[in-house]
């Protein structure tokens, strides 16, 4: 059992770690909130990442407090490539790798999060029997964590239904694990609308790509600031690095004063806070905040991702009227109405609400950890 901070039983062995997984925020935020909360409950815990080298993990998880190590992964191109040719190299040096990491570090559980790097490093833990456990963000899931399924001994999933793709006696329905400073907005929203130079006394949007932006939401809105102006909605818009400089220059020249425009917003439960509705790509993080949020939002799917993922994200939320679906291809000539409409009709807005506020998992990283915990302790009575 997990014990609370600075409260270790005297019999309580050491606990090694490791994590695997990456290649975007999705995959390593969820990482990091578990391996935080491991953290948390073990004074005696020692963790271990491992990412793919040249993928963004490499920097993130140094940057909260984390050791990582590096293997030679990445993925098949979903078109033909001379790139492909490499792929089975790749994965018979990363395997050899994890084989070379597993023996210098013993790890007591292995836990994999989606990504390049995970599936050597829970392929090879599940052939040497430890403990594994793979956590799956998103509706529909990745290739790595479908082929490694039939091999791990438990999967936590965020949505109902997914024993279409794993072993139903290996599910635990536990949500994700979201940043948790970014989704408490009680109290915040005065300060919030001080933050941003926003007023109380009239409508505010929202509008989010991730980091690296999205470039047709990021079009359309640039297009529709004249009827946010006319309509009288503040805008709070989430550039990304490579439109912000198009974004900021078009304000200027426009005198949009009550459009703000920022690359990337550090503050996110301020966001959260100050919007009335927001818009936003549907990736499985993304989505769970927006749940714990409770804000009427509407989901423009990106195309570019593997699978068409955030399609069937999106419309697991569609499918219980809790969100609006507008397809990327669509967005140029539907978003700003669907914005503008939404802002207008409250009665929609507020079932909106409450129909997301019905899909949120709370507690979701308490819930992962207890399941690994459960496999560290079954492992060790045997």
């Amino acid at each position: 059992m997990i014990t609370k901070k600075n409260q270790q039983p005297e019999t309580m062995s050491s606990l090694k770690v490791i994590i695997s997984g990456g290649g975007t925020g999705g995959h390593i935020f969820p990482a990091i909130a578990i391996a935080n909360k491991i953290k948390e409950g073990r004074s005696d815990v020692e963790i271990l990442f491992v990412g793919a080298k040249g993928r963004m993990e490499m920097e993130k998880v140094p940057a909260a407090g984390y050791k990582i190590q590096g293997l030679r992964i990445s993925g098949l191109q979903r078109k033909f490539t001379l790139k492909n040719m490499a792929f089975p190299f790749k994965v018979l040096s990363s395997v050899m790798q994890a084989k070379k990491i597993m023996r210098q570090f013993k790890p007591d559980v292995a836990i994999g999060v989606g990504g390049y790097a995970s599936g050597p490093m829970l392929y090879v833990a599940a052939k040497k029997r430890i403990p594994t456990l793979i956590q799956e963000q998103n509706s529909y899931p990745g290739i790595t964590n479908k082929i490694l399924a039939g091999k791990v001994n438990k999967i936590c999933v965020s949505y109902d239904g997914m024993d279409r793709f794993f072993p139903k006696e290996k599910l635990v329905l536990t949500g994700n694990p979201v940043r948790e400073e970014v989704v408490k907005l009680v109290g915040k929203r005065e300060r919030a609308l001080e933050f941003f130079g926003l007023s109380p006394h009239k409508k505010i949007l929202l509008t989010m790509g991730g980091s690296l932006g999205a470039g047709t939401i990021n079009q359309t809105i640039h297009r529709g600031l004249e009827r946010f102006r006319e309509a009288g909605v503040q805008v709070i818009w989430q550039t990304g690095k490579s439109y912000f400089a198009v974004a900021k220059t078009a304000l200027e020249e426009g005198n949009f004063p009550e459009v703000k425009a920022h690359a990337f917003i550090h503050k996110m439960d301020y966001a959260y806070a100050a919007a009335d509705v927001i818009v936003s790509r549907a990736g499985a993080m993304s989505v769970s905040e927006l749940c714990l949020v409770k804000k009427p939002a509407i989901l423009v799917p990106s195309p570019h991702v593997a699978e068409d993922h955030q399609t069937k994200n999106a419309m697991a939320l569609v499918n219980h009227k809790a969100a609006i679906l507008v397809k990327d291809t669509e967005a140029t000539e539907q978003l700003v109405n669907e914005i503008l409409h939404l802002l207008l009709d409250n009665n929609k807005a507020k079932r909106l609400r409450e129909n997301i506020g019905k899909l949120a998992f709370r507690n979701s990283v308490d819930a992962i950890v207890s399941e690994v915990m459960i496999l560290v302790n079954n492992h060790k009575k045997k």
